[in-house]
């Protein structure tokens, strides 16, 4: 029986029953309120809408973009009041693999990929332990089956039909470690995951996750261009957690509102290869020359601060999830036809001499279907000097990724 009422929920976190909607260009988020009397999304606390009104929140969606996804839902609440789904469930359309999804990062990133109401099933794959993971998402209330597979004899079978591969898989970065100290251990393991996607599901985007992204990216390329099936629209190495990382502490040090906040990074994903382009900063702040040193090396090092902190108990786990899920969930929405969806990744590019680099991008059903150049223009003196200066790092990484794949034959 319909009743009216009201339902709130925040893009980018919980919505009031189990749902969440997510992530895109910008680190930022508001409100939606719909008032409706249809019950058509039972299961999820949702219902469809007669009207719409969006209130500042705080996390992923800025004033770009929640224009955008405003007009989108406006649209679609219309629509959907003509329109019944079978079980009560919402159209969720879209298949996500986790490979991975077992360790510190692929638990919390499924279970915020579970959250979305955009996925229509969620692959959990893993060596062991994925079981226990897939059974407890499969308690929530939110439209995407979960599935668990395990081991290499079940890979084949979580990646057919994917549209989305995310892969955190590999060992985490330990005190002392640096992100190349990581490249023999997740090299191979990245090999043979895109391998197996390039078999099962090559038309998939391609999230890579696995450290060190400078080389694991040049990795997954060159095992796609072997098997014949690379596609470099579709393969993304997630740098979000820079962004994520660098909206909040500028919006901390300049006591900014985070939903106003945003700033490219570009370059790579690796120390000094991690660039904020703090000029570029929306919205337009200045910063005293000791600021941006600080700044830019906070940025550049978080991911050590926390791994410090944790004192050996793990690393960035939590916010990687988090940055994550929200370039899934923009991944999503871009294939769902969304044509306002801008992130920073770390992609095939000729805006550098580089043949990988990290910048914004539009994304669309395809890929990405730009390179955003305009971030690169009118640089501060310092800003350009880091450009020039994490260029022979960030070569070096992208090289010592390629050799390691043209040293060993990729699998027929």
């Amino acid at each position: 029986m319909a009743a009216t009422s009201t339902t709130n929920f925040s893009i980018g976190s919980a919505v009031s029953a189990g749902s969440k909607l997510g992530p895109v260009s910008q680190s930022k988020a508001f409100g939606i309120r719909f008032h409706s009397t249809n019950y058509l999304w039972r299961s999820n606390g949702l219902k469809t809408a007669d009207s719409v009104s969006c209130q500042s929140k705080s996390s992923f969606l800025g004033s770009e973009s929640s224009a955008a996804l405003r007009r989108c839902y406006i649209g679609k609440a219309r629509k959907d009041n003509m329109r019944t789904y079978s079980h009560g469930q919402p159209q969720a359309s879209y298949k996500v693999a986790v490979l991975g999804a077992a360790g510190g990062i692929g638990q919390p990133l499924a279970l915020l990929i579970k959250m979305s109401p955009l996925v229509s099933a969620l692959h959990l794959y893993d060596i062991a332990n994925v079981k226990g993971v897939a059974a407890d998402l499969s308690h929530c209330n939110t439209p995407s089956q979960v599935l668990d597979f395990t081991g290499a004899s079940e890979l084949a079978a979580c990646l057919k039909g994917v549209n989305v591969v995310v892969i955190p898989a590999g060992v985490p970065r330990k005190p002392g470690m640096t992100r190349d100290d990581l490249f023999n251990i997740n090299a191979n393991i990245v090999k043979t995951l895109v391998e197996a996607v390039a078999d099962n599901c090559p038309d998939a985007f391609i999230h890579i996750i696995s450290n060190p992204v400078n080389s694991t990216v040049p990795i997954a390329a060159e095992v796609l261009k072997q098997k014949g099936v690379y596609d470099p629209k579709k393969l993304f190495g997630v740098t979000t957690l820079d962004v994520v990382r660098a909206n909040t502490f500028v919006s901390q040090r300049k006591n900014l509102k985070l939903i106003d906040v945003d700033v490219p990074v570009i370059g790579g994903h690796a120390g000094i290869t991690i660039l904020p382009l703090l000029s570029k900063t929306k919205p337009s702040v200045t910063f005293t020359d000791e600021e941006v040193h600080e700044l830019t090396v906070r940025i550049q090092n978080a991911g050590t601060e926390v791994d410090e902190a944790k004192a050996g108990a793990g690393s960035a786990t939590l916010s990687m999830a988090y940055a994550a899920a929200r370039f899934v969930e923009s991944s999503l929405r871009a294939l769902d036809g969304d044509s306002d969806v801008y992130e920073c990744t770390f992609v095939q590019s000729d805006l550098t001499e580089l043949p990988f680099f990290a910048s914004r991008v539009k994304l669309g059903r395809n890929g990405f279907e730009a390179l955003i150049s305009s971030d690169l223009q009118g640089l501060t003196e310092f800003e350009q000097k880091a450009l020039e200066a994490l260029k022979p790092e960030l070569k070096a990484s992208i090289e010592k990724g390629i050799a390691f794949i043209q040293k060993q034959p990729v699998a027929a």
